[in-house]
């Protein structure tokens, strides 16, 4: 039966995709269903293949019965018919006698026929359905080919998918059989077939294309953190190198930027910024507001994620970006709530000097010579206004404010109750250590009541004798702090790599961290977690340093 069967299999196997299996148990549904339509009943129907698959046979399987005994036609055989076909059965056997198709009729062809196709459509979307759902998330190469409300039809070969308007750059045009190149996004099956979604606006379609021009990034040697996108506009990523002599920018960037412009090539022209990614916020932030110049990051509550970034005047707008892109794709990167101000903008900003230095001290970018004020003008976040009310008064310096209560500030004309208010929160955050040394004098003046000329010297001198002891212990605790072996919880093998390196001064080393932080980096031997431990032992230490001088 049907000569070039095997002809006719091999060639459905390469038009539909489906395997030779497949294509033979839909054979065998199309006989058995030909066979139900004509027979009533598939239960003695038996179909095989040859070995070398080029023909097909349909037997129907009946017992022998005597010749006064047939009851169903359909399912028994009488013995005398049953000789004719084997001499040597007998009653009780079972014969297979072969069934020719050709002779069912019309309508059991039509249904069998139909069911097959039904069966094959069937075979062919599950066996795609499989083949693309372990693909989402890769990359597919397919051929524009039409156009339906927004919606484009690519084709993929074996079937076709669909890139909906909203994952379609704004930049990109396309015309017949142009070539395009996609995201696998989404596999589903739809009632009216399977359904490929395809996307080029996702940030995994982004990650996809830097692992095939970058191989550093393919064998994971860069990995990619985080990527945010902007279609069309701009795009962030995030870059790690697991190995300390691999730059992860320069690797994603190229030799003169070729692998980069390959990249940006691919994307239409979309700005692309790749920054390098640290555990450190300060740090990470400073990076993702690149191409704007950072002079210093100030982290305002841990606990709620809020920062403010200190940029200069003329780096205002790239740090914003247009329409507030930048500084927004900046956020969605670290996943804080960054805030961008000029020095001007942060000068005037209510907060307290305490919450300034415990920001920004940490790693040197706070001006240690800003705590040493003397001025009411210089004082942070006090009105200019109340500056000069103040003065026409002549209270200029931070003693005079301090000196006055708060009934002489309310007979200052000029100045409101809220005003008052207002001058005594900013000196009580702001010169706490003014305050007690007022304090202390006052109380010195109390004392000198109760003490005559002979007892007063007396305590002088043994006064002088504790300051010289505490003058002498304070010099030893300096000098045993001169080193960096010296600093708690250094770690010996960073003591070692910094000492190769030449520096062996805790102050040579706070220099370098403040003003040259990337020769840490380049030292062998410290890694990018050394250097922020190294950041937390000497914030600790300048604290510390800072309490004593003030006291």
């Amino acid at each position: 039966m049907a000569a070039g069967l095997a002809d006719a299999i091999r060639l459905i196997v390469q038009d539909k995709g489906i395997s030779e299996d497949l294509v033979r148990h839909t054979i065998e549904e199309f006989l058995y269903a030909a066979y139900k339509r004509t027979f009533d009943t598939v239960e003695n129907a038996v179909v095989r293949f040859s070995d070398d698959g080029a023909e097909v046979s349909l037997f129907a399987q009946k017992k022998i019965v005597p010749d006064d005994d047939l009851d169903d036609p359909v399912m028994e055989i009488p013995l005398s018919e049953a000789l004719q076909l084997n001499e040597e059965c007998e009653i009780g056997d079972e014969l297979l006698i072969e069934i020719n198709p050709q002779e069912f009729d019309r309508s059991a062809i039509q249904s069998a026929k139909q069911k097959a196709k039904q069966t094959m459509r069937d075979i062919q979307k599950d066996t795609l359905y499989s083949e693309f759902k372990e693909k989402e998330g890769e990359m597919i190469i397919g051929y524009y080919q039409r156009e339906r409300n927004g919606t484009i039809f690519v084709d993929l070969g074996k079937t076709e998918g669909i890139m909906p308007k909203r994952y379609q750059s704004p930049r990109e045009a396309y015309r017949q059989n142009d070539r395009i190149k996609a995201l696998i996004f989404e596999v589903v099956k739809a009632t009216h077939g399977l359904q490929i979604v395809l996307s080029r606006t996702h940030p995994e379609f982004v990650k996809r294309i830097f692992e095939l021009e970058v191989p550093e990034v393919y064998d994971k040697t860069v990995e990619i953190m985080k990527i945010v996108r902007e279609p069309g506009y701009r795009t962030k990523i995030a870059v790690y190198s697991h190995r300390e002599d691999v730059d992860p920018v320069g690797a994603c960037v190229g030799v003169k930027g070729v692998r980069i412009q390959a990249i940006v090539r691919e994307l239409e022209g979309e700005k692309i910024d790749i920054l390098k990614y640290s555990p450190d916020p300060r740090e990470y932030i400073r990076n993702a507001l690149s191409p704007a110049e950072v002079e210093q990051v100030v982290v305002l509550d841990e606990g709620k994620r809020q920062a403010l970034a200190i940029v200069p005047d003329n780096q205002l707008s790239v740090a914003i970006g247009k329409q507030g892109l930048n500084v927004r794709l900046a956020n969605r990167l670290v996943d804080w709530n960054v805030d961008v101000k000029t020095p001007e903008q942060f000068a005037e900003m209510d907060i307290s000097a305490e919450s300034k230095r415990a920001v920004s001290a940490l790693f040197g970018d706070y001006d240690q010579e800003q705590e040493e004020i003397t001025q009411i003008r210089e004082l942070p976040g006090i009105a200019p206004r109340l500056v000069d009310i103040l003065e026409e008064h002549g209270n200029i310096y931070i003693e005079d404010l301090v000196a006055l209560s708060e009934e002489d500030l309310q007979a200052i004309e000029g100045l409101s109750d809220s005003d008052v208010a207002d001058l005594q929160r900013i000196v009580a955050e702001n010169v706490e250590i003014v305050e007690d040394e007022y304090d202390y004098d006052e109380e010195d003046d109390q004392d000198d009541e109760y003490y005559d000329d002979d007892e007063y010297e007396e305590d002088d001198e043994a006064d002088a004798t504790d300051q010289d002891e505490q003058d002498e212990e304070d010099d030893e605790e300096s000098e045993e702090i001169q080193h960096i072996s010296e600093l708690p919880g250094v770690p010996e093998h960073v003591i070692n790599a910094l000492v190769e390196a030449g520096i062996d001064d805790i102050v040579e080393l706070i220099d370098v961290i403040t003003t040259r932080a990337e020769e840490l980096e380049d030292i062998e031997g410290i890694s990018a977690d050394d250097i922020k431990q190294l950041n937390e032992i000497i914030a600790d230490a300048v604290e510390i340093i800072d309490e004593d001088e003030e006291s």
